[in-house]
């Protein structure tokens, strides 16, 4: 029988073993659930500073230039990775994804328009309110197709 101050220690250990490795890996074949949260990771540091700029009155048309370039190697990337049967842990996606073509899809190009209204964007004015509609394509489609 366990003694009373042996159950701290015990407890101790396994949150230490959760703590190592608090998400399961992709260990699917091409491991595309772990590839689309890559991309997406990647779309997010390619999408912030456009945001920190804005909010900081930094507005330069050098610097949203670049940035426009880095929006555009990554912004379709991790689309490639919605095939079937992709929604497994640790996908973070609701199975309406798959569910749902048509809003998904629909999401999906709204989030591309607006894009790229924010490649288009040649003033600080238009960037701002392309930039502001890009974020709430991203909470429209996380708040139906995101867990």
């Amino acid at each position: 029988m366990l003694r009373p101050a042996a159950f701290p220690l015990i407890l101790l250990a396994a949150l230490s073993f959760t703590a190592c490795n608090p998400e399961m890996e992709d260990d699917r074949p091409g491991q595309p659930v772990k590839h689309r949260r890559e991309a997406f990771k990647a779309l997010l540091r390619a999408t912030e500073p456009f945001g920190r700029m804005l909010d900081e009155g930094q507005y330069s048309a050098e610097r949203l230039a670049a940035l426009k370039g880095a929006l555009v190697q990554v912004r379709e990337e991790p689309w490639n990775y919605y095939g079937p049967d992709t929604n497994y842990p640790p996908s973070k996606s609701r199975p309406e994804v798959w569910s749902q073509p048509e809003e998904f899809e629909a999401e999906r190009q709204r989030f591309f328009t607006a894009t790229d209204a924010l490649l288009a964007a040649g003033s600080e004015a238009a960037a701002r309110a392309a930039y502001d509609e890009t974020r709430a394509s991203c909470k429209s489609c996380h708040g139906a197709f995101r867990r």
